[in-house]
């Protein structure tokens, strides 16, 4: 367990240096917001661009890895929606952003840095690939969700065309988008010009890291203890277990599967957050949840790594 610890301790201290320093104000609350969107608006979009541009797609993008991550999200996804609804009595609306809260793992800000140090850069060819859907398919399912609850389905098709629209601006689409374009053309870019990317990539994680930090610092623990418990057993327990039977099941490699399990076990990111306030409903549980599951997952992500050896 030391040696686990070891490998994921670093990765949770840096999000603690950031927590620390701006709950006793040492680094400005505003300044985070500036941290953050440099970081999720630039230098992880390099990342994303760089890794998916040099990627062997007919490799890495196999249909038993995403189906074997995706099932258990959409398990995951649909435990809270009717767990929250039939074993906590919350309304409908509430229910599917709780459900989205077990959908959305971080799978960039810890699953990345978490599955580097456990096994090296060369194994994160898979999280890419997961990546690279993750916020599509995850948008697209509690959007259609929230849709049929809220108004029986009038507007669907509406609502997710302006999601879309704004996916497609959105800075980590971006460089996934660009990375798969220069992969697909075979086009040789200058180095000097990687060279540059390079340096933004090194600076990608560990700034987010810290910048998460400082995020969590605004979402202070808040009651629907319950629930919010239920929500951690489905994201950082339920997800990466239905991962690891069916990846077991499909025949997965080491490599690939080693990657969809500890991407599968992975907090709730932000982003679950984000769409409830976007909705504004089950704001406290999404918040609370982000808190309490990324302080839980020190623990758990070092159980699931000793399981996968």
């Amino acid at each position: 367990m030391e040696t686990l610890l070891d490998v994921t301790l670093p990765v949770f201290l840096v999000i603690g240096f950031g927590y620390l320093a701006v709950l006793l104000k040492l680094f400005p609350d505003s300044g985070v917001d500036g941290l953050m969107k440099f970081t999720q608006g630039f230098a992880i979009p390099c990342l994303l661009f760089r890794a998916i541009s040099t990627l062997d797609l007919g490799q890495t993008f196999q249909w038993p890895l995403l189906l074997s991550f995706y099932t258990g999200a959409t398990c995951g996804f649909f435990a809270g929606l009717f767990g929250a609804r039939f074993l906590f009595g919350r309304p409908w609306p509430d229910a599917v952003a709780i459900g989205f809260c077990c959908l959305f793992s971080n799978s960039v800000l810890l699953g990345l840095p978490i599955t580097e140090r456990a096994y090296g850069a060369a194994a994160l060819n898979a999280n890419y690939a997961i990546v690279a859907i993750h916020a599509p398919f995850c948008y697209a399912v509690g959007i259609t969700a929230m849709e049929i609850v809220r108004h029986g389905g009038a507007g669907i098709f509406r609502t997710i065309v302006a999601v879309a629209n704004a996916m497609f601006r959105n800075s980590l689409m971006i460089g996934i988008a660009a990375g798969f374009a220069v992969n697909l053309t075979g086009t040789a870019l200058p180095g000097v010009l990687t060279d540059a990317v390079d340096l933004m990539v090194r600076a990608a994680l560990p700034a987010a890291l810290f910048g998460l930090g400082g995020v969590l610092v605004r979402y202070r623990p808040e009651g629907d203890l319950v629930t919010v418990l239920f929500v951690c057993g489905v994201g950082l327990i339920l997800h990466p277990a239905i991962t690891w039977t069916l990846g077991q099941s499909f025949g997965l490699a080491q490599a690939p599967f080693r990657s969809a399990v500890v991407t599968a076990a992975m907090a709730p990111g932000v982003n679950a957050y984000v769409f409830a306030n976007m909705y504004g409903v089950g704001k406290r549980v999404a918040a609370t949840t982000v808190l309490f599951a990324t302080a839980l997952s020190v623990l758990t992500v070092s159980v699931w790594l000793s399981l996968l050896g």
